[in-house]
């Protein structure tokens, strides 16, 4: 894992419908100082996750303004979000429940979404496989 200025990158390879896949994550920290640096980092995107907390109200708070920075750093292309959950083990303290989650999933035409923990892998591999799926999609493959 590489870290700088505001993202880790990581890589990750595996197989969606016999195809091999190698992907480079770029984990994009959300933090208002690295805000600038964005649209550098955005530049040949071919997906996207939305990730928030589902135990924090605020990690929600400005979502309207960071699409609009994807989506201008991104050339007015059509590329797949997907919105998620994180944390999705912590059930018994969810500030935002599926149904708001869902409601500004769809407002901002997101392509999915899904609640998934890093800490239980609940719905890791399904994540990443619909992401690949929805790429694949966009590329006519």
């Amino acid at each position: 894992m590489e870290k700088s200025m505001g993202v880790d990158i990581n890589m990750k390879k595996l197989v969606v419908d016999d195809i091999k896949i190698s992907l480079q994550i770029w984990d994009l920290v959300g933090e208002e100082r690295f805000k600038i640096m964005l649209p550098f980092y955005l530049r040949g995107s071919s997906g996207c996750i939305f990730m928030y907390d589902i135990t924090r109200e605020k990690t929600l708070n400005n979502i309207g303004e960071w699409l609009n920075i994807f989506k201008n750093s991104t050339a007015g292309e059509q590329i797949p979000i997907i919105m998620v959950g994180g944390k999705s083990d912590l059930q018994e303290m969810r500030t935002i429940s599926i149904e708001k989650a869902m409601s500004i999933s769809k407002s901002h035409d997101f392509y999915d979404y899904i609640e998934c923990s890093s800490k239980t892998g609940e719905n890791v591999e399904v994540l990443f496989n619909t992401l690949i799926r929805l790429i694949l999609k966009n590329a006519g493959l």
